[in-house]
């Protein structure tokens, strides 16, 4: 889950496995699988960063549970 901003600055938690297209017109729209649109106050880039990270921390979780 990340964390984004809508376009009025209101904050909002979106799953980030449901992703399905990022695109910039100007405003950054994102479409889900569920065919739901947001538009978001962040950049392409800033969204897949904060997915990434988000993705990598699951990892992490589960290689750090692996060691023990």
């Amino acid at each position: 889950m990340i964390t984004l901003t809508r376009l009025n600055k209101t904050e909002f938690v979106l799953n980030c496995d449901l992703i399905e297209t990022i695109q910039e017109n100007p405003d950054t729209t994102i479409r889900l699988t569920t065919g739901n649109i947001y538009i978001v106050r962040e950049s392409v880039q800033e969204v897949v960063r904060a997915t990434v990270a988000y993705k990598r921390s699951l990892f992490e979780g589960m290689l750090r549970r692996d060691e023990v």
